[in-house]
């Protein structure tokens, strides 16, 4: 395994060296000096400060002064205090007059009514500003109603394969194969070289979460790294910020972590949020808690919606191919972060089927895509992924050499009648390369493909 090459050799890189997060900082760049305030959204430490960061280098490479910028981190114990009031005559007290000013607020959720203070920015200043949240109640209707619309959310989620590679040093090149065609592998600093799907198996492993490149592939400080995301977000992002919101929805952190554990466990399965409870208390999960008797749909919705909000679960609809509707029928959630898995449920060899698909799902929605589960009668594809006038429809699976699997992948996919893209992605392809139109595409060529 190629984290074991690592295990002993890897050593501490610098904490504040900032790799690039082109995908972001590209659509962060887009919106420079327009009227929206650019809200980046995600699950804490997946990046969301570092963005912040290089934007304000690129504003520096610009022409932009120091003067003209206002760095503020409300996780600093500097602003743990600031109302929404105070918040507003510190920004008043740094304006350079006469000069357009660049405003950034990381984690600004953290100020009670921090909406009202960025709304008085907007209009006060001559300014463009850019926050940073962990919690997507931030983007509630309460919100949008005080900026009516003038924001725009750049969504960021933990590192695709392609910025893995890159986080971890390893450059992808062609090389000579025995049968005399060619090969790409990933090779390291030192010019040690691996098969991509050793690396692909280190991130199966540890995960996209970018704080992983500072430790190295080392299990150990991948778990202390892990656990601390997980505890800070479980915590301070639910527990905390329910009892800021003045709410008792989220009052046992027991049944919470217990949600947590099951969700984990079933990720890409179809699921009842209804029956989530009475499954918790079937296999005696809750017996360690202070819970009396089976929580209620209601309750474990909450708790549910409130993992959805804090970017550590993600749900997903299912979409009826002929009749062109959503169904209210069973969604599936998947973990925004394969090495929080990992972490939870132990870094073992689990439902591998489960987990790639939990990959592609995320990879679709980096590329931009609207995604949801397809029904076709009887049949189940995967993904429908739609963006403008762009449909592609994703199957996936491990292998496709089995005549039985490839049957069963395939199917599904037959059964739709319009022309727009059938793939099939795994990390077997068989000898074909497609089926009857239907393509048969290797997952990791795929994942580094953009």
């Amino acid at each position: 395994m190629l984290y074991s090459f690592h295990k002993e050799e890897c050593q501490m890189i610098d904490t504040h060296e900032l790799k690039k997060r082109d995908l972001y900082l590209n659509k962060i760049i887009a919106f420079q000096d327009t009227e929206p305030v650019k809200v980046v959204t995600g699950i804490r430490r997946c990046g969301k400060s570092s963005l912040l960061k290089l934007m304000t280098l690129h504003l520096k490479e610009t022409g932009i002064t120091d003067n003209q910028i206002l760095e503020m981190n409300f996780e600093s114990h500097k602003f743990k205090n600031m109302t929404s009031d105070s918040l507003y005559e510190y920004v008043k007290q740094h304006i350079q007059p006469d000069k357009r000013m660049y405003l950034f607020f990381d984690e600004v959720q953290r100020v009670p009514n921090w909406e009202d203070a960025i709304n008085s920015f907007r209009i006060d200043f001559n300014c463009d500003i850019y926050v940073t949240g962990s919690n997507a109640y931030m983007l509630s209707s309460e919100y949008a109603t005080y900026l009516s619309g003038r924001c725009v959310e750049i969504k960021m989620l933990p590192l695709s394969f392609s910025e893995f590679l890159t986080f971890h040093d390893f450059e992808i090149r062609e090389t000579k194969s025995a049968l005399g065609g060619t090969r790409k592998q990933a090779f390291d600093k030192t010019g040690e070289h691996y098969e991509l799907r050793e690396v692909f198996d280190a991130y199966m492993r540890f995960g996209g979460m970018p704080g992983i490149a500072d430790v190295g592939l080392d299990q150990e400080k991948a778990l202390v790294l892990l656990e601390g995301i997980y505890s800070t977000v479980i915590m301070r992002d639910i527990l905390e910020r329910e009892n800021r919101r003045g709410q008792k929805r989220i009052t046992d952190p027991v049944l919470l972590k217990k949600i947590v554990m099951f969700l984990a466990d079933n990720i890409g399965s179809s699921i009842s949020v209804s029956s989530i409870g009475n499954t918790l208390v079937n296999e005696g999960l809750l017996e360690d808690g202070k819970r009396k008797g089976t929580p209620s749909a209601h309750t474990v919705q909450a708790y549910v919606n409130a993992l959805l909000e804090a970017y550590f679960f993600y749900d997903i609809k299912r979409f009826d191919i002929k009749g062109k509707e959503f169904l209210r029928t069973l969604g599936k959630y998947y973990i925004v972060d394969i090495g929080l898995r990992n972490y939870l449920l132990g870094f073992r060899d689990r439902d591998s089927g489960h987990a790639i698909e939990n990959v592609v799902y995320f990879e679709l929605l980096r590329r931009g895509y609207d995604v949801s589960i397809g029904k076709v009668n009887n049949s189940e594809v995967d993904f429908i992924a739609t963006k403008v006038d762009d449909k592609l429809y994703v199957q996936v699976t491990e292998s496709m050499t089995s005549e039985d699997v490839r049957k069963r992948e395939l199917a599904p996919l037959q059964k739709i009648s319009d022309n727009y893209e059938k793939i099939v992605l795994s990390l077997n392809t068989g000898m074909d390369s497609s089926y009857d139109g239907i393509k048969s595409i290797n997952l990791i060529d795929w994942l580094i493909s953009e």
